[in-house]
């Protein structure tokens, strides 16, 4: 096959396209420019679009002997990636940018701009696995720690099927650095990418500071008694304890934590651990279907974070238009904006938006998994 490999510039995309290589396949390497002043990262940026990411790159094709160019892909990123973060946040919820990014960038218009060049599939260092077939199976990589197939739910089957993820039975980072090693490449001992890329200081407050407007508002308990003042209520998410600066604490003198956004008034919810468990997800947009959806009652597993735990549910509803899942109180700080991921062992199932869920305070249920995914560190 004629396969374009996204190089980003780290250990895992060079070594996905070496084997790529080594597997027979004709490859052109190629890294995306995604940041509009990607002059601004130097050494030690948490990110991955910088000028600098761009030469380890270049250096890497050229010891694995491919073609290799750089698209600018600043201008599609910024709108379907980064202004829809802000947009998210700004609506009171809390989304997942790789997930975005992989969803409206790497398999669409890098996939799409790719098979119009006449290539055939887009190869990247994505810990998951594919198996072929009509339709497409995708599954958990052989490195439960570093799997990644959370973040791919959201491929639809066309755009799976042209999906290569060599590094999806390798066991582990460690063995990847050494294989890397190995083959010549400089980026063998390179640092892991972390945060989110387009906010390379890690401060992501500062980041919406920046472009949302924020106005002081009350913080209330259940019961509606207002307990604090906050800054800005699109600044916070469901699942958040720290930055809440509260003004009366609690009467058993617990923790609180944030358990709903409301962007309408402008007002936190907060409260005990325990008030963040749900007992139902509803995912109703977005949805997307990697295996024959499950009847309701069946049995299968739910993840709503990208290093968070699958726990077993029950199936409410699965169709075209939405999931909607009983986890029994095993999962806590759920948020609009998050994906619900649906599992059958290690085989994903489908996808969704999640759009609300409902509390299980009725039943009493603790879960423990807080926050949503990036959470701000206040």
């Amino acid at each position: 096959m004629k396969v374009l490999a996204a190089m980003s510039g780290g250990v895992d995309s060079a070594v996905a396209a070496a084997r790529a290589v080594e597997a027979g396949h004709e490859v052109v390497g190629v890294h995306m420019a995604l940041a509009r002043t990607p002059a601004t990262g130097r050494t030690g940026a948490r990110g991955c679009c910088t000028i600098e990411d761009a030469g380890d790159a270049r250096r890497s094709a050229d010891v694995i002997g491919i073609p290799f160019y750089v698209w600018d892909l600043a201008e599609q990123f910024t709108s379907a990636v980064m202004d829809d973060f802000v947009s998210e946040y700004a609506a009171g919820r809390t989304p997942n940018p790789c997930v975005r990014c992989n969803e409206r960038i790497k398999f669409s218009v890098l996939l799409d701009k790719a098979v119009a060049l006449g290539f055939d599939a887009v190869a990247t260092g994505h810990y998951a696995r594919v198996d072929p077939g009509e339709p497409p199976t995708l599954h958990r990589a052989a490195d439960a720690a570093k799997d990644q197939s959370y973040v791919l739910a959201v491929l639809a089957p066309h755009r799976l099927s042209r999906a290569l993820f060599p590094l999806g039975d390798a066991t582990s980072k460690e063995v990847v650095r050494e294989e890397a090693a190995r083959r010549g490449l400089s980026v063998s001992a390179k640092p892991d990418s972390h945060d989110i890329c387009f906010i390379p200081d890690g401060d992501t407050r500062g980041f919406l500071d920046s472009r949302i407007e924020r106005r002081p508002g009350a913080v209330r308990d259940r019961e509606g008694r207002r307990v604090g003042t906050h800054d800005g209520a699109q600044g916070y998410t469901v699942g958040q304890r720290k930055g809440l600066r509260l003004g009366t604490p609690a009467a058993d003198g617990r923790p609180r934590y944030v358990l709903d956004v409301s962007v309408v008034d402008n007002t936190l919810t907060v409260g005990p651990a325990e008030d963040l468990a749900v007992a139902e997800v509803v995912a109703s947009e977005s949805v997307v279907w990697l295996a024959e959806p499950p009847a309701a009652g069946a049995r299968v597993e739910a993840q709503v974070r990208a290093h968070g735990r699958a726990v077993p549910c029950t199936v409410l509803e699965a169709d075209a238009r939405a999931l909607r899942v009983d986890v029994g109180g095993a999962l806590a700080g759920v948020s609009a904006g998050q994906t619900l991921v649906l599992y059958r062992g290690d085989r994903v199932v489908g996808s969704g938006t999640i759009t609300s869920s409902v509390p299980s305070r009725s039943r009493g249920s603790a879960a423990g998994e807080l926050g949503g995914d990036g959470p701000l560190d206040l």
